[in-house]
Order: structure tokens, then sequence, then C-alpha cells
């Protein structure tokens, strides 16, 4: 995984953060923009955190800074999320940030050896 987190930010394709508490550096997730598409000013947003620290806000703050750098400073016009639709609490933090949910895609891809839908939502500037 770092290896692709280095190879996407060397080349200028994406950039993750590390989520930690403010007291103290333990990693407790990520987040960060990928398949970013320069020439549309589109980029898709991802993001983890430990199971211990869901339901706490936390992603709450992390994602609303980095929707702030990705208008502000990456001067993105649409950030999209490609969201699992069993997972209520990731669909529940995009819908409180705005994000409108634009497509609904049956068994798109696999997963342990499952077909699985994938829900796209997406959010434009408000510029």
């Amino acid at each position: 995984m770092i290896n692709v987190i280095d190879e996407l930010l060397a080349g200028n394709n994406g950039i993750t953060w590390c989520i930690s508490f403010k007291t103290d550096a333990e990693f407790i997730g990520s987040i960060g923009f990928w398949r970013i598409e320069k020439e549309n000013h589109r980029a898709e947003i991802g993001y983890l955190l430990n199971p211990v620290h869901q339901g706490k806000g936390i992603m709450q703050e992390a994602v609303a800074a980095v929707l702030n750098f990705g208008f502000e400073v990456m001067h993105l016009h649409s950030i999209q999320a490609n969201v699992d639709p069993q997972n209520t609490a990731s669909l529940k933090l995009l819908e409180r940030n705005n994000f409108v949910r634009e497509g609904y895609f049956k068994e798109d891809h696999l997963v342990n050896g499952s077909f699985a839908d994938t829900v796209i939502y997406s959010l434009l500037t408000k510029k």
C-alpha cells in the first residue's frame, strides 16, 4: 500500500494523508484523492478508519479538511466517491458533506470471489 501511495504521489496522480489523533502519532486511518483526472479537474476521494475509532466524528473532520484542500488548493471542479451500498456509515458521511448520488452499478466488480455493487456519489465545487 505504501508503494502504491508513493507511486501515485510521485506521478502527481494521487495524494494520501494519514489520520491520527492530535495528541499522538498512532496511525488510525487514511484519506486522500486518487484517480485524479487533471484534464477534467476531477478526483476520487477514498478513506478508511480503524473500526475502533468509527462513529466519533473523526472521519467527518478529515473529509471536511480534504474537500477544502481539493477545491481550494488543487482547484478541483468535482470529487467522486465510489461506495459499497452496504456501507451505510460511508453513505451518510458523503450525504452530510453534500455529495449527491449519481449512479448505481450492479455487480460491477469482483470482491473475494463474489460480484459486488457500487454506488457513485459526487460533489461539485461551490464556485
